[in-house]
């Protein structure tokens, strides 16, 4: 399926601010679906041993791997992640330990035959590992699973945490592809977030991953931090194009101070910026960015035109997962570590989020799961149409009627009527054969992607808001 020419975003504003306030409502992000908001700690009904045994069925698909590895030193005050603060050394290696029995308990019921074809390193600080530590893990990753020739295989980077013993250790181990945190190169601003990381250190950071041979390169920013204004923030965006990154996050500060209480230590009216200016932050990143010659990938991810992102985008090969937008289709992923979220065609699990409640259960010889979903046929059918949105910008009703066995305008009618305000305001076009997503539409991918979505109601306000 290959994407209008006018889904591709060039150069220049396309952004309509009045539509993204009128449209900014809290919302999933659809890194999956039903979103995890809808997982439950009532396993036993799930049957998840069974979901996970079905998916190891002769002819399954590869494989892809998530490890999280969350200690950092210290904690950015903006962090929404699941981290463990320490500067206790040995905690890595005892973390290692644990993954190490929790990797043999999944690869035993892993049928050997199937490849890996994607790993991800995420935290937390992957780089708080020292370099044997890295290297042990990549060991065990290989000695227990089938990992292909040609995997991807990525890391999250704080270039605070970075020497050029780590890179090396992460490129024997087979990564090709690194994240940077680096969220706003202005000093107040990193001070007012307690994060202090001068350009300098991004500078050598990429200069050590390209001289290692490290193919893909992302730097993930953040808008509407404390003490940022549309200024500063271009500055910023400034800042990192002279690094040229291969692709490039630029993401929404979500305040949620009732679930990350490191967040009230940010005075809402006096350091937050407003609307307004969180608005004007979202429109400039995008103007230098697709004037830079970035494709926007949707949900605030820009690629090179050549990048494998961008590559299938257009050619419609796009996919999601809960490491957001990815070329891999197809795998099942397996995730290790506390609050590490795993899926199988049919089910979603995630482990236990602390440190004490999930070696407790690997320590009863369990696999360390504290929630759960298994999917209705219903809950399929809505993924794929919500995945579908994402990752191609449009509906085809004859080829998801082929794809889902029934048909599509007739079953989804009201779901398809609900977008007549969203195609009066220009953010879709509809016809008797589907739908697109306009320019204007894009950056609100999330607020169309509802309208199939009936969950929503109920659950959109534990989201972020979708811009």
């Amino acid at each position: 399926m290959i994407l209008p020419a006018d889904t591709q975003l060039p150069a220049g504003r396309a952004l309509d601010l009045d539509l993204i306030r009128k449209y900014s409502i809290p919302g999933p992000r659809y890194t999956s679906y039903p979103p995890a908001t809808k997982f439950t700690t009532a396993l036993a009904p799930l049957r998840l041993e069974e979901a996970i045994a079905a998916d190891n069925r002769p002819g399954a698909g590869p494989l892809s791997l998530y490890f999280h590895l969350p200690f950092c030193e210290s904690r950015c005050w903006f962090c929404g992640c699941n981290t463990v603060i320490t500067r206790r050394r040995g905690a890595a290696a005892e973390y290692l330990d644990d993954l190490a029995r929790e990797i043999r308990l999944t690869a035993g019921q892993i049928d050997p035959a199937r490849s890996v074809t994607q790993i991800h390193l995420g935290g937390g600080t992957p780089t708080f590992f020292p370099p044997d530590g890295l290297r042990r893990l990549g060991a065990l990753i290989r000695e227990h699973f089938n990992v292909a020739p040609d995997v991807e295989f990525s890391v999250e980077i704080d270039p605070r945490r970075l020497t050029a013993e780590h890179v090396a250790a992460l490129h024997d181990i087979g990564a090709r592809r690194a994240s940077l945190g680096v969220q706003d190169t202005n000093p107040r601003v990193q001070l007012a977030i307690h994060r202090i990381q001068p350009q300098s250190q991004n500078e050598q950071a990429f200069a050590w991953l390209r001289a290692a041979g490290f193919e893909s390169i992302n730097v993930d920013l953040i808008y509407g931090l404390p003490l940022q204004t549309p200024e500063s923030f271009a500055r910023t965006v400034g800042d990192v194009l002279t690094l040229e990154p291969d692709r490039l996050s630029v993401f929404s500060y979500a305040h949620v101070p009732w679930i990350k209480p490191a967040q009230k230590i940010f005075d809402d009216r006096a350091q937050l910026p407003g609307p307004e200016d969180k608005l004007a932050m979202s429109a400039v990143a995008h103007e230098m960015l697709t004037g830079a010659g970035y494709i926007d990938i949707g949900l605030d991810h820009f690629a090179r035109p050549d990048d494998e992102l961008a590559i299938a985008l257009r050619e419609g090969t796009l996919h999601r997962n809960f490491q957001g937008y990815s070329t891999q289709g197809g795998t099942s992923l397996y995730a290790f570590g506390i609050s590490a979220i795993s899926s199988t065609p049919d089910s979603y699990r995630q482990n236990y989020k602390t440190l004490e409640e999930w070696r407790a259960a690997l320590d009863a010889g369990q696999l360390p799961i504290e929630r759960g979903l298994r999917l209705t046929a219903e809950d399929v059918r809505r993924r794929t149409i919500i995945m579908r949105l994402m990752c191609d910008r449009r509906l085809d009703y004859g080829a998801l009627s082929v794809e889902l066995g029934l048909d599509f305008p007739k079953v989804y009618a009201a779901e398809i009527a609900s977008l007549a305000e969203l195609e009066a305001d220009g953010l879709v076009r509809r016809s008797a054969t589907g739908l697109e997503v306009t320019r204007l539409g894009v950056p609100l991918l999330r607020v169309i992607a509802m309208r199939f979505d009936p969950t929503v109601t109920a659950s959109a306000l534990q989201h972020s808001r979708t811009i």
